[in-house]
């Protein structure tokens, strides 16, 4: 199994899509809480989904299951926790929710995760990626446009 993981700022548009059309995903499973901001440019959801069609031929899924809450993300976002005690309440709640087993695998094969944050190294989409991979096993990840400002 396949999963992909891409962010969309520090990102223009055709890099973007770009990236996805080269990576051999077949969707884009969206994992941000608040996907309709004005502020997502050309990933505001209802837009993406039309864009990822027309150019990369790809689905369009939001799982808000695999989001934070929106108190652990405004802890984190107003530094009122740093990134270990996120990533430690974050893993907390996959726990929880039980992902592994709710979450279809066969929507998350060859899909590729997407977030707003450039990279995945303080993204909570990596850690979907990695804990899946550890429950699932046999999980290869690919984290998409990894050289920085595109």
């Amino acid at each position: 199994m396949k999963m992909l993981t891409i962010g969309f700022t520090k990102k223009s548009a055709s890099r973007f899509f770009a990236l996805l059309r080269e990576s051999g995903a077949k969707r884009v499973v969206d994992v941000r809480l608040n996907n309709g901001s004005q502020l997502a440019g050309f990933a505001k959801k209802d837009d993406l989904a039309w864009f990822l069609e027309q150019i990369c031929g790809m689905e369009y899924v939001h799982l808000p299951s695999l989001a934070p809450t929106k108190e652990l993300l405004g802890d984190y976002r107003k530094r009122r926790i740093d990134w270990n005690a996120y990533a430690g309440r974050f893993l907390s709640l996959m726990r929880e929710r039980c992902i592994e087993e709710t979450v279809p695998r066969d929507v998350l094969n060859e899909g590729c995760l997407l977030c707003s944050e450039d990279q995945p190294h303080h993204c909570h989409r990596r850690l979907v990626a990695e804990y899946l991979r550890e429950r699932w096993g046999g999980v290869e990840i690919e984290h998409l446009g990894m050289g920085g400002s595109d």
